[in-house]
């Protein structure tokens, strides 16, 4: 397959150009010209374009990728990248938000598909747009059963910060590093909030507001996404897809 026609395709469905985001999505790194085999993996590193490249792998699939709104000098770590990238003639491709927020493939739909949650409305305004999900119990589940749920089904080792009730009726879901959507949370008066990874200074304003806030970890939830345009990519072309697992413990 081009790899323009394939990058066309990619930028249609997950409305590349519609999104505003920081990261600079879409293609990042040319190859010379087609695709047979894709890598995925959630942060472009140079583990990642090795492994790629072991794969036999054209072009490499990431949620976070090389560039972040500001040119920056190519040297150092960002200059090895995409001197392995061009040596091995292996395409970047890097969808952030817009892979966040796709209704079916985004990293938050998967979730909650995954673990089988009644979404009752959006939740996560970032700018204007909405990044993640609104969840209902409809009867009340212990905190530290949607851990063990998250733990089971996600592959991940959450933390806790258990500040509010012991029952959890209704919660907010976002991937990643969102805890800045905490306030939201707040606001709607939710018993838990789930996102990826903690900040120190969330600390005191969840415990202060005596809202629970669970972490499910920043990788974990973030595989799901990669993953699905995976599959979908697979089944739509027939494209080999291989996942590179390269988990950071955060």
């Amino acid at each position: 397959m081009k790899t323009d026609e394939l990058v066309k395709y990619l930028d249609e469905l997950l409305r590349t150009s519609e999104i505003q985001d920081d990261s600079v999505n879409g293609l990042q790194v040319a190859n010379s010209g087609s695709v047979q085999k894709i890598a995925l993996a959630v942060d472009v590193s140079e583990p990642a374009i090795q492994k790629a490249s072991q794969l036999d792998a054209e072009l490499l699939l990431v949620h976070h990728g090389l560039f972040w709104g500001k040119s920056e000098p190519i040297r150092g770590a960002l200059y090895e990248r995409i001197r392995g990238l061009i040596q091995n003639d292996i395409a970047l491709y890097a969808s952030h938000l817009p892979l966040d927020m796709h209704p079916e493939l985004g990293n938050n739909a998967q979730a909650v598909s995954i673990m089988d949650w009644s979404v009752t409305d959006e939740f996560g305004d970032y700018h204007g747009q909405i990044l993640g999900k609104e969840i209902h119990f409809k009867t009340p589940v212990s905190l530290q059963q949607i851990a063990d749920d998250l733990s089971n089904k996600l592959n991940c080792s959450p933390v806790l910060w258990e500040f509010g009730k012991a029952e959890i009726q209704t919660a907010g879901y976002v991937s990643g590093g969102a805890i800045s959507m905490l306030p939201e949370a707040i606001e709607k008066e939710l018993d838990l909030y789930i996102t990826g990874e903690p900040r120190h200074g969330s600390y005191w304003i969840a415990k202060e507001a005596g809202i629970n806030v669970l972490f499910a970890g920043h990788y974990a939830t973030e595989t799901l996404g990669v993953q699905a345009l995976g599959v979908h990519l697979q089944k739509k072309f027939g494209l080999e897809v291989k996942m590179i697992e390269l988990p950071t413990g955060l």
